[in-house]
């Protein structure tokens, strides 16, 4: 029984373990004005709810497509992974992004933005890796540890990139670019994290998984290395 207890308690650190690393260093950056413990708390708890609606809407879309298409088909891989699950997942984080975030009177500066999403994106990364490290072992657990919870904090970073200048927008009443980069802190994300999914799905070489992948991870952290160093109030 201890055994089992120790076990899964192991395997569920591990699953966490590296968020919080990625959370830390988030939060290290945050120059100008450190936002609220509640905020990064509810933050996180937001994240970890929006995976919910997410798969929600991922199996309604799997349900439909399959009635149309095979599922061996390279159609049928490329909308569920750029379309359905990428809009599904970044979609719902972006929608309790804005709800927990956009009236706040904390997000008042640029780098905010940033923050905001990628404690967002981890919190849903959190649950999902849980799930799926109880669910495939040790094995799944460590190649998710620096793959795919890096990656959801990356999707955040390209997101919160766009929803910061959104805001800066909006504070300077350029309704209509305010509007135009929001849509762009969705899109861009969900470009990135559909391409991600369709290199593993359609299992093209490891070397094009990994070149992406390292790719992805060195832009993402010079974007958030220079919003942290151009942060300021809006």
């Amino acid at each position: 029984m201890f055994g089992i207890y120790y076990y899964y308690r192991n395997l569920i650190l591990l699953a966490v373990v590296p968020a919080i690393i990625l959370l830390v260093k988030v939060y290290q950056k945050d120059k100008v004005e450190k936002e609220s413990p509640k905020m990064l708390v509810t933050l996180i708890m937001c994240g970890i709810f929006s995976a919910f609606p997410a798969l929600l809407v991922e199996m309604a879309g799997d349900w439909v497509l399959q009635s149309f298409l095979s599922e061996n088909s390279l159609v049928y891989h490329l909308i569920t992974c750029m379309i359905i699950v990428a809009y599904a997942e970044e979609g719902s984080k972006y929608i309790m992004l804005k709800l927990r975030t956009w009236k706040s009177i904390e997000f008042n500066c640029l780098y905010d933005g940033m923050l905001y999403a990628v404690y967002i994106s981890l919190g849903f990364a959190v649950l999902e890796n849980i799930s799926y490290s109880i669910g495939y072992g040790w094995g799944t657990a460590l190649i998710r540890a620096v793959t795919a919870v890096p990656g959801h904090a990356c999707f955040g970073v390209f997101m919160g990139a766009f929803y910061g200048f959104a805001k800066q927008y909006e504070r300077i009443g350029r309704i209509d670019l305010s509007r135009r980069y929001r849509k762009f802190a969705v899109v861009v994300s969900a470009f990135i994290h559909g391409c991600y999914d369709l290199i593993l799905t359609v299992e093209l070489p490891t070397i094009a998984f990994y070149t992406y992948t390292i790719a992805m991870f060195v832009l993402a952290f010079r974007l958030l290395r220079k919003m942290s160093d151009m942060d300021r109030y809006i």
